[in-house]
C-alpha cells in the first residue's frame, strides 16, 4: 500500500476536526486510505464512523501515543 496522505488534526480548529475528517474520507475511493494523526486517542471517532459508514471502513492504529496517535483509515 502506498503512502497514505497525514490529515494532522492538531492544527485543525477543534470545533471542525470532525468535519474535516469526514470530508476528507467522503473524497475517497474504495481501497484509498488517509492517516489522522492527533495528540490523543481518537477512539469515540471510530463509533461515529461505524455509525455514519457501517463495514464501510478500516481502521488500524499505527501509533499509539503517549503524545502522538496516528490511525490509517480505509474506505472498503
Amino acid at each position: 500500500m502506498p503512502d497514505a496522505h497525514e490529515l494532522d488534526v492538531t492544527r485543525i480548529e477543534p470545533h471542525i476536526r470532525h468535519a474535516t475528517i469526514f470530508a476528507t474520507f467522503d473524497a475517497l475511493n474504495a481501497g484509498e486510505s488517509f492517516v489522522i494523526v492527533n495528540d490523543h486517542d481518537p477512539a469515540p471517532l471510530r463509533f461515529q464512523f461505524q455509525a455514519r459508514h457501517p463495514r464501510a471502513f478500516e481502521w488500524d492504529y499505527l501509533e499509539l501515543g503517549p503524545r502522538t496517535w496516528k490511525v490509517r483509515l480505509t474506505r472498503t
